[in-house]
């Protein structure tokens, strides 16, 4: 073959790769412009692509993988040669070690490889639970993710959907047909409230906007720092957290989080799902910081599991937690010990006690008992505890303390509400618990965000080793 019949065969295969499709497109809203660079175009499967679109570029300037399945290709249907082109990506992404994003659109295996296709969606479940930890990754579902790829989806860091798509391991028409009820199985709003997903978007285009996002506040894996940006302070945010001290009752857990951390910053994780609980990545001071705050009610089983997620993947990439702290306890109901309430409580304070990530906790309003201790203590192993005026720290409810230790003082003249009052005011108090040596200090609430960015500052040099193991055994 001659120079010039080799250079049209390039052009003939060049032109073939180049076509716009919806994965190309989608990478193309993901990466900064014109920084996307595709691995492997050329492999082919029976004569067309292998059904997904692999390989980097820049997002806000930051090295990233991603891979994009193409449902135009037989169904995006996943074979040896499109799980090599992932696990690929996977193999320089721990060469390299940078994020990866997975753009999730496919009817499932093709068949006709039988094993191979078996085998191509263990592999990609192996790399992706070896990277976990190692490097961000972020999962967009924006068509049918089913079965094994939902499995694999699922153990990203991260997972956005968009309203229109599909996530679940049993096709809802499956269920149907055995005469189970299939009402919004497999749905981007079920997913939610299920606690599968992270975020849910409207459409692509907003799905890969938040990715984005959540790309530029992580770090580019688990031996680097976290991104520094601009940080400006939400105006009146001293005066609204004054308010909130004064009147915790009615207080919101995410205004208050708002207030505290940079204006614009916050983005809410799993907003869906056990909503008794707020968690969000924010930045403070320009620094990246994972939040949970409660909201003054209980707190659930499927809120355990929230706060659990969100702070091991915080200490998996040194990303400090700061944890508002405003609470009645750990739900106490025969239906929540039902739910397994004491694994899913176990759960929390093996994950706070483990992290050697800086944590700080703030206690607004009320702490009791093992919330306190899972949340906010020494026991948890916060680095440093702070408390508002307004905070209540027992060891059982106000009302079930005074009950038991102070009966004898409600009398006629002295009624119950007042003695609970007195209850709260001193030995349950903020000032009491500095007193015992339990936290560092009580704070005034308009000073909560400066206190907060010195405190970090100070323990942005944390380094603490565990006791040498494999791992620490969660009670999932």
């Amino acid at each position: 073959m001659s120079a010039e019949s080799k250079m049209n065969a390039l052009a003939a295969a060049r032109e073939g790769i180049s076509k716009d499709t919806p994965a190309r497109e989608r990478l193309a809203m993901l990466f900064d412009p014109d920084s996307f660079v595709e691995l492997d175009a050329l492999a082919k499967v029976g004569g067309e692509s292998a059904g997904v679109v692999t390989g980097y570029g820049a997002i806000e300037g930051s090295p990233v993988f991603a891979f994009a399945q193409d449902s135009t290709v037989a169904g995006g249907a996943v074979g040896k040669t499109h799980g090599a082109k992932i696990k690929k990506l996977y193999d320089l992404a721990v060469k390299t070690g940078a994020p990866v994003v997975g753009i999730y659109d496919s009817n499932g295996a093709r068949l006709a490889e039988g094993n191979d296709a078996l085998n191509a969606y263990g592999e990609m479940l192996l790399w992706s639970n070896n990277l976990s930890g190692v490097v961000p990754q972020i999962s967009v579902v924006l068509g049918v993710c089913a079965g094994s790829a939902a499995m694999i989806a699922c153990s990203a860091d991260f997972v956005i959907m968009s309203e229109k798509a599909e996530l679940f391991m049993t096709a809802p028409f499956t269920a149907k047909a055995n005469g189970e009820k299939a009402e919004g199985a497999g749905s981007a709003a079920n997913a939610a409230k299920a606690g599968m997903v992270h975020m849910v978007e409207a459409d692509d285009k907003s799905a890969l906007e938040s990715a984005r996002r959540l790309i530029s506040m992580l770090p580019l894996n688990n031996l680097s720092a976290a991104p520094i940006c601009e940080a400006a302070t939400v105006s009146g945010a001293e005066a609204a957290l004054t308010a909130a001290c004064e009147n915790m009752a009615a207080a919101n857990a995410a205004d208050i989080v708002k207030n505290v951390v940079d204006a614009g910053s916050v983005v809410e994780i799993q907003a869906g799902f056990a909503k008794r609980v707020y968690t969000a990545l924010a930045t403070l001071g320009g620094s990246t910081v994972g939040v949970v705050a409660t909201t003054g009610e209980e707190i659930c089983p499927g809120c355990c599991a929230k706060i659990a997620r969100l702070v091991s993947v915080c200490d998996a990439f040194q990303i400090p937690v700061v944890t508002f702290v405003n609470t009645k306890g750990f739900k106490a109901s025969a239906e929540a010990e039902l739910h397994g309430m004491v694994r899913e409580a176990a759960k929390v304070a093996h994950v706070y006690a483990e992290a050697t990530t800086p944590k700080v906790a703030v206690v607004t309003g009320e702490a009791y008992g093992a919330a306190y201790i899972a949340l906010a203590g020494r026991n948890a192993n916060a680095d440093v505890t702070l408390a508002w005026p307004s905070a209540v720290i027992s060891a059982l409810p106000v009302e079930t303390a005074v009950a038991v230790l102070c009966s004898d003082e409600i009398t006629a003249e002295k009624p119950r509400a007042q003695v609970e009052e007195e209850y709260r005011s001193t030995k349950a108090s903020a000032f009491q618990a500095a007193a015992d040596g339990y936290i560092e200090d009580v704070i005034d609430p308009a000073s909560t965000r400066s206190v907060l960015i010195s405190t970090l500052d100070m323990l942005a040099g944390k380094r603490v080793s565990n006791l040498p193991k494999k791992h620490g055994n969660m009670p999932l």
